[in-house]
């Protein structure tokens, strides 16, 4: 190499700005080792994350997988409750059928017993005229 004009130093004799670049490029290295230990940790620890969320995900796919089950059954259970509510309504009609009969017997029977009550008030009327009752 062509001599650029540096006098020679001895060893271990470093050009003054050698110094402060090694010292940077020194702190530079521990920083970055820093970094990848950092790194490193933050790795470590999300792989436990990943593990435990694996799990809640697991844990999350058997509720769901529940909840489907149970959502099924309750549909089935709503679909009997509909189909109950028109024979319900069938009951109710009939019912009120049978108690617009009874009804219609009854006026029936109070009409027949009309007479009768007349017939009771005009003997209990000649009763009292004759003073059989007190």
């Amino acid at each position: 190499m062509a001599d650029k004009g540096i006098p020679n130093r001895g060893p271990g004799e470093a050009r003054p700005g050698e110094r402060q670049r090694f010292k940077k490029l020194a702190q530079a290295a521990l920083n970055a080792d820093m970094t990848v230990d950092q790194v490193e940790s933050i790795l470590v620890d999300l792989g436990d994350v990943l593990v435990d969320m694996n799990n809640t995900m697991t844990g999350l796919d058997g509720a769901v997988d529940t909840l489907d089950g149970t959502l099924s059954r309750l549909s089935g259970t709503l679909d009997k409750v509909d189909s109950m509510v028109g024979a319900m309504g069938d009951v109710v009609d009939r019912l009120e059928g049978v108690v617009s009969r009874v009804e219609a017997l009854v006026s029936i029977g109070e009409a027949a017993l009309r007479p009768l009550g007349a017939i009771e008030s005009a003997g209990r009327s000649v009763a009292t005229r004759l003073k059989i009752l007190g």
